[in-house]
């Protein structure tokens, strides 16, 4: 059995985000400065978590988050953040580059709900949860050689945020992920509804598949076993979903 944290980020805010305009993978932009400085701000957050593995999009609002929050970690040194398409955007097809509000009617028009909605030439949630799912296999073979088989010794629930936060204890091995908002949410729904999940006490699972904001931050203990095929999944844990304490900060400095 080997024990590690996974952290999922969203990147940070772009003019894209902030006029309502779908991005997808076909608008690759930067973060705007808000975005800058969200992304800064969750890197002062995470400084002390001690990551051994870094992945980010290979969208360039993935990999300038991923960017600013190593520039502010204090204990990872020399990791390299792995560019990885596997963690692309959901495809809007057609509805990339258009107002959200667009979409909304597009499924309207096909008598959809626009979460369910795929416009044409983009991709279904299927297809996107495909994706992680391939991802999480890269993940679990690259612990393994990296890490090999351990048996890292539990957190505690109790304790408090920063370096030592569960999930975050010196035994561990951290791994950090910086995505993408419809993305994330498949993935949160691939954890609940196919891997069983465990939740924190009083989490409801509305809170977990709530949208998640820029530079979002989630976490989740996940354990792996041997098998005949690689390393599989054992058990999973989500620590807590969304977390924003870090955007408070952010606006309490301004």
């Amino acid at each position: 059995m080997f024990t590690f944290s996974l952290t999922f980020i969203r990147h940070g805010e772009t003019q894209y985000n902030k006029d309502k305009l779908l991005q997808g993978q076909g608008v690759d932009t930067e973060l705007s400065d808000t975005g800058v400085q969200q992304a800064e701000a969750v890197g002062r957050y995470l400084a002390d978590v001690p990551f051994n593995q870094v992945f980010a999009s290979n969208l360039q609002r993935a990999v300038q988050t991923a960017t600013l929050i190593m520039a502010h970690n204090t204990c990872s040194p020399g990791v390299e953040m792995q560019q990885e398409p596997l963690l692309r955007e959901r495809g809007f097809g057609v509805a990339e580059g258009r107002p959200k509000e667009d979409m909304k009617n597009m499924a309207n028009a096909a008598g959809r709900s626009c979460q369910d909605y795929t416009p044409p030439g983009g991709e279904t949630l299927e297809q996107v949860k495909l994706r992680f799912q391939k991802f999480l296999k890269l993940l679990f073979a690259k612990m393994q050689d990296a890490q090999g088989w351990g048996s890292p010794t539990a957190a505690s629930e109790d304790t408090p945020a920063g370096s030592t936060e569960v999930g975050t204890g010196e035994s561990f091995a951290h791994v950090l992920v910086v995505s993408h908002g419809a993305y994330i949410r498949v993935a949160m729904r691939h954890f609940l509804d196919d891997l069983n999940c465990s939740l924190p006490a009083a989490y409801k699972t509305s809170q977990l598949l709530s949208p998640c904001p820029n530079t979002g931050i989630s976490r989740f203990v996940l354990t792996l076993r041997a098998s005949s095929s690689g390393p599989v999944l054992h058990a999973a844990r989500c620590i807590f979903a969304n977390r924003k304490d870090h955007l408070e900060m952010l606006t309490a400095d301004v």
